[in-house]
């Protein structure tokens, strides 16, 4: 029996979304002296920073998340 070749899967395409910063011309500077120091790009640089929130909230956000410690007890039924 002559043996079949498997296929390989297709590559599900990958999707960005652009997301858009406003700098003052200070942070500007700033940022591009930091990446140039650093020989990495801004967007490289912001990924970085920010990929240990993106990580943690991949899929769902934990209900503790949308409580402050400033938030007031006004509407705990114990308080009535």
């Amino acid at each position: 029996m002559p043996e079949l070749k498997s296929r390989k899967k297709r590559r599900k395409k990958v999707r960005f979304k652009e997301v858009k910063l406003k700098l003052s011309k200070n942070q500007q500077r700033s940022l591009d002296n930091y990446c140039k120091a650093r020989r990495t790009t801004p967007n490289k640089l912001i990924k970085k920073m920010i990929r240990r929130f993106l990580i943690n909230y991949s899929k769902d956000i934990p209900e503790e998340s949308f409580v402050t410690a400033n938030q007031l007890d006004l509407f705990n039924e114990d308080h009535l």
